[in-house]
């Protein structure tokens, strides 16, 4: 089904403007034009158009995003390359996601801190709490905050 750039834009969540520079930057290798060299997209674009969207929030740049489109335009011989690409943003995910979730705890555990702090109009009793008192699930992220002694 053919589509306006208006109506992928809707589609996609994506600016025109941003559409517009992908198709530049070659990243839609295989998206037509009318006869009046209007943007014709089609099922395919708006596939690729996510797959980059994907690669983009995955933490690749526009040149690299254009390096893989090109190997996979090669074809079979650069499966291992276009693999590779997977692997490596795959465990600096994994990464970002450990990171965060380190992140993520020690934000649970001040959340709960202040909550029973508020509770008790006070933080006296909390602040002074023993690891082992502490909920365990607030342990590891107050051990985080202190520094291992």
């Amino acid at each position: 089904m053919p589509y306006t750039i208006k109506e992928m834009s809707n589609l996609t969540g994506l600016a025109a403007s941003t559409l517009r520079y992908y198709d530049k930057q070659g990243l839609l290798p295989s998206l037509k034009r009318d006869v009046n060299n209007v943007r014709i997209f089609t099922d395919d674009d708006y596939s690729q158009i996510k797959l980059i969207t994907c690669l983009k929030r995955s933490g690749l740049s526009i040149k690299d995003i254009k390096n893989f489109i090109d190997m996979s335009d090669r074809g079979d011989d650069a499966l291992n390359e276009r693999l590779e690409i997977f692997h490596r943003r795959r465990d600096s995910l994994r990464e970002e996601l450990k990171n965060l979730q380190e992140v993520l705890d020690v934000i649970e555990y001040k959340c709960w801190y202040y909550e029973t702090a508020c509770n008790e109009g006070t933080d006296k009793r909390v602040r002074n709490l023993k690891l082992s008192d502490l909920p365990e699930q607030f342990r590891a992220a107050r051990e985080n905050l202190r520094g291992h002694k």
